[in-house]
């Protein structure tokens, strides 16, 4: 009978560990700074940031066997789809890249995975810039994938810029966020801070005001924002500037790495490991960046990795190997 009954809790435990990311923990839900799944107890996401979408799109090297890869031997959490608007992205052909994201947003999904929409903009990045444009996207965007609840929005990546400060931001929030909540009213939104999404640490002006002039209450409703850090180049300080936000406002890194923040040079695992413990402790999400072949430190295949692979060990950079084993560390 014990043994029976012993191995019946070998195989629940077994298919539990078999679950993915959204069948463990469904729809999404924001209670006071923490994202919780949908029994309310707190969860941190972890996972991986594409490259931009213009160089490592779907079957470039986003197949559907590299994200099997990702969901079922990493056994990450969410995908974060970076889509550039600059650079050779989306204003370059708006109905290519709006039915790569749909079809990524589709694969994401059938594997268990949580899934950003990330409108990239970078250079130039005043998001007033393209506001009609984000608008039309968004519209779009939150119609089609809503239905899922495994879609989280991402209105702009890392808003930066000579007169780009929180209450601009901020403005420009308050313009894109009823129109996902239209479509869309529970889903998780996620805005950049400023300064390259550095909560203005990296322009010296940290951004007291998203505390002291936040969003108001109806529209910061499942609201969280965004902050990036590349180990290397962002340390004690950085730290030290982060701490003081923890708790205070709702905080999901969108994007981060181990290197410079150019996402060249050399690897800091010390300064990983410090940026990590307070990420655990305080169960905040993540996404590295970036999942892609390259000749850059970050992206986490070697650059003659394909979209069929080989997905081996032998592939796999440095950064490869530690972020695997951070996103699998329990």
């Amino acid at each position: 009978m014990h043994k029976t009954i012993l191995i019946l809790c070998l195989i629940f435990l077994s298919s539990l560990q078999a679950q993915s990311a959204f069948e463990k923990y469904g729809e999404l839900e924001l209670i006071g700074t923490q994202l919780c799944d949908n029994k309310q107890r707190p969860i941190q996401l972890k996972g991986m940031s594409t490259h931009g979408l213009q160089w490592h799109g779907w079957n470039e090297f986003l197949s559907p066997e590299s994200l099997d890869v990702l969901a079922y031997q990493w056994k990450a959490d969410i995908l974060r789809l970076a889509m550039y608007y600059d650079e050779g992205g989306y204003k370059t052909n708006p109905q290519k890249f709006t039915s790569m994201v749909d079809t990524l947003v589709e694969e994401s999904h059938k594997r268990g995975l949580y899934t950003i929409i990330d409108w990239h903009i970078l250079k130039p990045g005043d998001p007033w810039g393209k506001i009609d444009e984000a608008k039309v996207f968004f519209d779009y965007m939150s119609k089609k994938h809503a239905s899922k609840a495994s879609v989280l929005y991402e209105i702009c990546n890392e808003p930066n810029g000579k007169g780009v400060d929180w209450l601009r931001i901020k403005s420009y929030a308050e313009q894109i966020i009823p129109i996902i909540r239209k479509n869309d009213p529970d889903g998780i939104i996620l805005i950049g801070t400023p300064a390259w999404a550095s909560l203005g640490i990296s322009d010296g002006k940290v951004a007291h005001g998203l505390i002291t002039q936040p969003l108001n209450k109806k529209l910061a409703h499942n609201v969280m924002y965004s902050v990036h850090f590349y180990t290397a180049s962002h340390g004690d300080l950085y730290r030290k500037e982060f701490n003081y936000f923890v708790g205070k406002i709702p905080l999901f890194i969108t994007e981060w790495g181990s290197q410079e923040a150019s996402g060249e040079g050399k690897n800091d695992w010390e300064s990983t490991a410090a940026w990590h413990k307070i990420l655990k402790q305080h169960k905040i999400s993540w996404c590295n960046w970036n999942y892609s072949p390259g000749h850059r430190s970050s992206a986490v295949w070697n650059p003659n990795t394909g979209p069929q692979g080989p997905f081996t060990q032998k592939q796999l950079k440095e950064s490869g190997r530690r972020i695997r084993a951070l996103i699998q560390e329990k």
